[in-house]
């Protein structure tokens, strides 16, 4: 028997064991593998292990997703992407110029054509907003799983917007998000109880401060001896 002669739900079956590169592969044989690389039912789990394979177009977003990740483990995070924005060099801004919209643009794809998600996961996404997760809590309304982790732009606005919008969310983890405050995780406890909330480290890493924010410190000197 020829592989074109099995029906369609075999030929789904078969596909289910490939990774995105070997279904696109095989897809391009012929037309009717092609229909089945494109069903929705093929791809209700996507895991991206860097941004940049959101570029490759080895993958279908649709109605039938419900559990998508993007985890870069990478020494560029820590190195590069980390880094506050004004101590960037001009160099380390140039590499980050290159893929710091990938994952936000992506994130407003799945928002218009995923409503049906139910757990995103987001690791080492380190260019990612607080308003990219609120959006996705806007849009898929059955979220159930969140989970951030080394997410440096995220703040407590994102557990504000937990507050507001997630309704369906049962559990939410922000690890190593070092923006993240103990009074904003105590904040979205009060307005989210139901919720299975944790934060590893995340309270207890020192948040980013903009330069001019930070008090001169002739004052603190001098406050130091007023009250010495």
């Amino acid at each position: 028997m020829h592989l074109t002669q099995l029906n369609r739900e075999c030929l789904l079956h078969l596909f289910s064991f490939l990774d995105k590169d070997g279904r696109m592969t095989l897809s391009l044989t012929c037309r009717q593998l092609r229909e089945v690389f494109l069903d929705p039912r093929l791809w209700t789990l996507l895991h991206f292990s860097s941004p940049c394979q959101l570029r490759r177009d080895n993958f279908v977003l649709g109605p039938s997703l419900r559990c998508l990740s993007i985890c870069w483990f990478s020494s560029r995070v820590q190195q590069v992407c980390n880094i506050e924005d004004w101590l960037k060099t001009s160099f380390q801004k140039d590499i980050c110029s290159k893929h710091e919209k990938l994952v936000s643009t992506f994130l407003t794809h799945v928002c218009l054509m995923c409503p049906n998600l139910l757990s995103l996961t987001l690791s080492g996404c380190a260019h990612i907003t607080d308003q990219d997760v609120i959006s996705v809590l806007q849009c898929c309304k059955r979220l159930r799983r969140l989970h951030l982790e080394n997410c440096v732009r995220i703040t407590d606005c994102c557990l504000q917007g937990v507050g507001a919008h997630g309704d369906s969310l049962q559990e939410v983890k922000v690890d190593f998000c070092r923006n993240i405050t103990q009074a904003g995780l105590q904040s979205c406890k009060v307005m989210r109880p139901a919720v299975r909330l944790s934060a590893e480290r995340s309270a207890d890493m020192i948040p980013d401060i903009q330069p001019e924010e930070r008090p001169p410190l002739r004052k603190s000197l001098q406050k130091l001896l007023q009250f010495s």
